[in-house]
């Protein structure tokens, strides 16, 4: 325009540019280097000398600059992405499992896409196709009980995928988990070996909750063993929420049905610790009048009182394990299948026993 000074030019330059995204030329004139360096840089800090990595990242933060991927992901082929499907999102002892998990792979530049079944095969399946459909490097997964159509999606993924938190004798392809029956098994033994002689499985057995039925199971196979000809006394509805205030109803159906209980075996450390409370509200002593014990480690496991009894399970650990295992198969180290890691649990002995 006729008139117009140099300064309004570059006022006028920079409102026309002021809705653009930087682009790469932007941070590398900023640098005063060549676009090429800025996307080594970029890509691989150790192929640039440590002064022009700072100089590329400064101009980084003054242009705001966001490196565009996608586009690098389909040059190599690698999203740099895994998925991650677990059962209940809000659940701390899973959200532990996939902070190890997240731990591993954020250090090797992997990013997780998380997604929540609420223990339904339908919604897993769904979840599945979803995230296939983003073109994951891997898929963690936890549980290992999946849909007919769910199976043949994971076999067919082309990709490595690591099972957790259960132990099937056929696992899609790797696998970091413990035995359920074995870990509730060791509570029955314990119960039985202090003199229990009544003891209940109480646990809400939600629909596609494979690892409480196999806990109950496991409950079940013990008593049959240790107290021969002895019932197996379990009460586990489908009709109550896995939340705290349903180990008060527990408590209520199990005494109702078995009124000499000496012992309630829960399938959660939730549960036992709603109906510990409860037995401490009702002024039912614990565990001189019945003996209550739990299922996780939870934090508030260590806090009531009596502290409880339960099973630990290392679930940090079986997310930094599934971590490593899909890196070395991502990086073409070899794919997991067939190799399996027990993390094991731990029968951990407190007060409310």
């Amino acid at each position: 325009m006729a008139g117009e000074t140099a300064g309004e030019g570059r006022t006028r330059t920079r409102r026309r540019s002021a809705g653009r995204a930087a682009t790469m030329a932007d941070v590398a004139r900023e640098a005063g280097v060549s676009a090429q360096t800025v996307s080594r840089a970029l890509r691989d800090a150790a192929t640039v000398t440590p002064e022009t990595l700072r100089l590329v990242q400064e101009a980084v933060r003054k242009t705001r600059y966001v490196q565009n991927l996608s586009a690098s992901h389909l040059a190599s082929n690698r999203s740099m992405t895994v998925a991650a499907i677990i059962p209940n999102i809000s659940a701390s002892i899973f959200a532990e499992t996939i902070q190890g998990l997240a731990d591993t792979l954020s250090a090797e530049g992997y990013q997780i896409f998380l997604g929540d079944t609420e223990y339904r095969t339908d919604r897993e399946e769904a979840l599945i196709r979803s995230f296939l459909g983003r073109r994951p490097d891997g898929i963690f997964l936890i549980g290992a009980h999946h849909s007919r159509a769910a199976a043949a999606l994971l076999r067919r993924a082309g990709v490595p995928v690591i099972e957790s938190w259960e132990w099937p004798a056929r696992p899609i392809d790797g696998l970091v988990g413990f035995s359920n029956r074995a870990s509730m098994a060791a509570v029955a033994a314990h119960l039985i070996e202090r003199g229990r002689r009544r003891p209940v499985f109480a646990g809400v057995l939600r629909p596609g909750d494979h690892r409480a039925a196999e806990r109950r199971d496991g409950f079940a196979e013990a008593v049959g063993r240790l107290l021969p000809g002895a019932p197996a006394r379990i009460v586990d509805p489908t009709d109550l929420p896995l939340a705290i205030r349903s180990g008060e109803a527990l408590l209520d159906r199990a005494l109702a049905a078995h009124p000499d209980a000496d012992a309630l075996v829960f399938s959660s450390d939730l549960l036992a610790a709603g109906a510990l409370l409860a037995c401490d509200r009702r002024g039912i002593a614990v565990p001189d009048r019945i003996a209550i014990t739990g299922f996780g480690d939870y934090d508030i496991a260590r806090e009531l009182n009596p502290a409880l009894t339960t099973i630990a399970v290392p679930s940090r650990r079986i997310g930094s394990e599934a971590g490593q295992m899909l890196l070395a198969a991502m990086r073409g180290g070899g794919g997991p299948a067939g190799r399996r890691i027990d993390v094991g649990t731990e029968l951990v002995v407190r007060e409310s026993t």
